[in-house]
């Protein structure tokens, strides 16, 4: 039968130590003490390893993203109270997804809408940091011209920049990404064509169906909105659990307006004759 000191360091030579070199403290524990000791350590070790490796996993999250680093909650400026409401209802649509039937029960949608440098980017951006952060969720965002235009040189076969290879890349991601942020929507345009309706409008079915949620940022209102995308497309929406969300307070980019402005003309000196 093996003694007791044998058993430890049979024990000890298992986890990688030899109990010739413990420290004394550790010497003079029974072997149950010992264990739980060695426990606590592994399990602190197990700790770190996948800390390392959930950071690790949140950095290729947001390599993948494309977003702006800028766009955080603690950057966000409540100056009007439609500002507030949006973030209030921002931090809900992110608590929702603590709960598993929630996230899986159908497909959820902010539509974001408004003029320009209200916030409305900058809100879905910081939606998109914490639910990376906090759940680990796939993210992507695209400004849809720019999706429009990779789709419309994809067409051109005869190209050397693997265009329809990109292409076909991202729409595999449009497809399997957990939230897709599309910016942008319909900017300058008083309706989208045909196929570009078609497009988009398959696009948000098949996430719809597969239960992938969407933030739509556009500055249309709603009524023009619908006409810009088309019936197909704005039927599209309604398939999700939308959520709507009005942004009509302050510019945020007054602030930096002025050094947009053309400087005055100087007035001559002197006589000047009569301007018609």
């Amino acid at each position: 039968m093996k003694s007791f000191q044998d058993q430890l360091a049979e024990f000890s030579k298992s986890i990688g130590k030899d109990i010739k070199d413990l420290p004394q403290q550790e010497a003079g524990l029974s072997y149950q003490e010992r264990r739980k000791l060695y426990d606590q350590q592994a399990n602190q070790d197990i700790a770190q390893l996948q800390q390392k490796t959930k950071q690790a996993r949140i950095e290729a999250l947001y390599g993948a993203s494309d977003l702006n680093k800028s766009w955080t909650f603690d950057r966000l400026v409540e100056d009007s109270q439609d500002a507030k409401e949006a973030i209030s209802i921002a931090r809900s649509f992110i608590a929702a997804h603590q709960d598993p039937s929630w996230r899986n029960s159908r497909a959820h949608m902010m539509l974001f809408y408004g003029d320009y440098g209200r916030g409305k980017s900058h809100i879905a951006g910081a939606i998109a940091h914490q639910l990376i952060n906090q759940f680990e969720i796939t993210v992507l965002y695209r400004q849809l011209q720019t999706l429009l235009e990779m789709r419309f040189f994809s067409y051109d076969y005869q190209a050397n920049d693997n265009a329809s290879a990109k292409f076909r890349e991202i729409s595999k991601q449009l497809l399997e990404v957990d939230l897709l942020i599309l910016d942008e929507v319909c900017v300058n345009e008083t309706i989208l064509k045909q196929s570009a309706q078609s497009w988009l409008g398959n696009l948000l079915r098949q996430r719809c169906a597969e239960n992938k949620n969407c933030i739509l940022i556009t500055n249309h209102n709603l009524n023009d909105l619908s006409h810009a995308l088309g019936k197909y497309c704005f039927e599209s929406i309604k398939e999700y659990e939308t959520y709507k969300v009005h942004f009509q307070g302050p510019s945020r980019r007054g602030a930096d307006r002025n050094q947009f402005e053309p400087e005055p003309t100087p007035k001559k000196q002197g006589y000047v004759p009569n301007q018609f």
